[in-house]
């Protein structure tokens, strides 16, 4: 399977690169880069799944993600960071997620994130409110 391009994901939002992004080598440094990748789904989430992180009794928990670099990027770039659904489970979801300097058509880092939707103050893993769910159908691709 070749490395995803722009045209693989469904949803995008753009991130100014900090200065602090940097590390001492100049670029990017590769722990940002999962935050990238939490602040697009959380993002899509919040704009078009209605997730209000402060008050949802459902809120999704990381469990496990990868993240494949192919080119660096450093401050001050702006970046697009898009996503899609790869995987949608009862209470699970796996993104796909594609970080790109601002109009390349080839990912600059790419991979993966799963989220497990739990009851917030017991941790108990529930289904996916069907809110979220609906949105999650809108970016899904084929598994």
């Amino acid at each position: 399977m070749s490395d995803p391009t722009r045209d693989d994901f469904r949803y995008f939002t753009s991130i100014h690169t900090r200065w602090m992004d940097n590390d001492i080598y100049g670029h990017i440094n590769n722990v940002q880069y999962y935050s990238y990748f939490d602040t697009v789904v959380n993002h899509y989430l919040i704009h078009q799944g209605g997730l209000d992180i402060h008050r949802a009794a459902v809120i999704g928990v990381a469990i496990e993600s990868k993240c494949t670099y192919r080119k660096p990027l450093a401050y001050p770039d702006i970046i697009e960071a898009g996503v899609r659904v790869e995987h949608l489970g009862n209470s699970s979801v796996r993104y796909g997620v594609g970080i790109f300097r601002q109009d390349d058509r080839d990912a600059a880092a790419f991979g993966y994130f799963v989220h497990v939707f739990v009851e917030r103050h017991e941790m108990d893993k529930v289904p996916i409110p069907a809110p979220i769910r609906a949105a999650l159908e809108r970016i899904q691709t084929a598994s």
